[in-house]
């Protein structure tokens, strides 16, 4: 997807109707969705290669040349006709939210683009040290796909993450960990929500549904995302781990589940244990939502938000 900005201010009511009139002063654009995923993983990779669907129009075109300014991979993507790019612009006045657009046309999965992306990875899946699903129930992710990435995954022994999307109801086995959130894990078994504990570790209802969750596709592990309490990692024989949060201001949430699975799977990747990639996945979390817009972070803001937590 391509995330635009649109900062202003506001400073009067419009006389047309009842709504504020932005005053625009900046214009931004970056990479998101999925592709948010990888910009988080490129300051700490060598490479990083991204496989998606986008349409054949301008909006593709911009989004190539931003995800080639960073670095990033751009010859998995996938152009068709058949679908435009998707774009999410939001208008903000003094660091508020006032309105988003999204263009966008959802037409399901398309046999010729799946049949593609599969080509494509398994072209790159021998030079990988990971993958991971991104899903955003926009039609490009289907169980075909899912199950092929995985098939590869396993016959070249890479490890692999998926981050669900409770709408597209796939079978995620086979994955090694799923990161949904917290609504989105009770959302994937059918549970209501009532509201969170304030520890985690005794959280009943939230228990439940992660031994649910590790049962239904026989994951090695689950990590959930609980927002201001952190995270909770599920795992296969053992007893659950919980990582409070390490945001010390909030301004923006957005993108804060493409920092947590890309910096866990980095940390698995790079030899850190399951708790030792929880705690970093956390850590860099709470560094992107201080931030505002879809934000990313570098390893020297890492290593201050675990120097700060350890005062």
């Amino acid at each position: 997807m391509l995330d635009e900005f649109v900062w202003g201010r506001v400073s009067r009511i419009s006389p047309e109707a009842p709504v504020p009139v932005v005053e625009v002063q900046a214009e931004s654009s970056y990479p998101g969705g999925a592709a948010n995923v990888a910009r988080n993983l490129r300051p700490f990779c060598a490479s990083v290669s991204l496989c998606g669907a986008v349409g054949e129009d301008s909006y593709a075109s911009k989004l190539r040349g931003l995800l080639a300014d960073e670095g990033i991979e751009t010859g998995a993507l996938v152009a068709t006709p058949h679908i435009p790019t998707i774009v999410k612009t939001r208008i903000i006045a003094r660091q508020q939210q006032v309105v988003r657009v999204d263009r966008e046309k959802y037409r399901g999965s398309i046999a010729e683009v799946t049949d593609r992306a599969t080509e494509i990875v398994t072209e790159l899946m021998p030079s990988v040290d990971a993958v991971i699903i991104e899903d955003y129930g926009k039609g490009f992710l289907c169980q075909s796909l899912k199950d092929r990435v995985c098939t590869l995954a396993r016959e070249h022994g890479k490890f692999l993450t998926g981050d669900p999307n409770p709408g597209n109801h796939l079978d995620w086995s086979g994955v090694d960990l799923l990161k949904p959130n917290r609504s989105e894990a009770f959302a994937m078994v059918g549970r209501t929500d009532f509201g969170a504990a304030d520890d985690p570790l005794q959280d009943a209802d939230l228990l439940d549904v992660g031994s649910t969750l590790l049962q239904k596709w026989n994951l090695n592990g689950l990590l959930v995302t609980l927002g201001e309490h952190g995270m909770i990692l599920f795992e296969k024989g053992s007893p659950p781990y919980h990582t409070p949060t390490k945001a010390r201001e909030v301004f923006d949430v957005s993108g804060a589940g493409d920092t947590a699975i890309a910096l866990y799977t980095l940390a698995i990747c790079a030899g850190a244990t399951s708790h030792e990639a929880a705690e970093i996945s956390n850590h860099a979390s709470g560094v992107v939502v201080a931030k505002l817009g879809t934000a990313t972070l570098v390893a020297a803001e890492l290593v201050a938000s675990f120097a700060q937590n350890e005062k």
